[in-house]
């Protein structure tokens, strides 16, 4: 699994981060190494749902259980 989704100390997953776009950054700084992620922008999908694109190259969403997840 890559670390972009798990930490090894406690194998905290991406989906168990706070639904919240702070949290999501500091699990994203964590995952690399402590390096800083920005958030470049925010897109909305067809259904009104906030894309948070990031520095790292992926972009982030809440699914329908609030819980993040890498978008495709």
């Amino acid at each position: 699994m890559s670390q972009a989704f798990v930490r090894e100390q406690d194998e905290e997953w991406l989906q168990d981060v706070k639904p919240d776009p702070a949290a999501l950054l500091r699990f994203l700084k964590r995952e690399n190494g402590g390096r800083p992620v920005h958030e470049l922008r925010v897109e909305e999908d067809k259904s009104g749902r906030k894309q948070y694109v990031m520095s790292n190259g992926l972009t982030y969403m809440l699914d329908m259980d609030n819980r993040w997840q890498v978008v495709l």
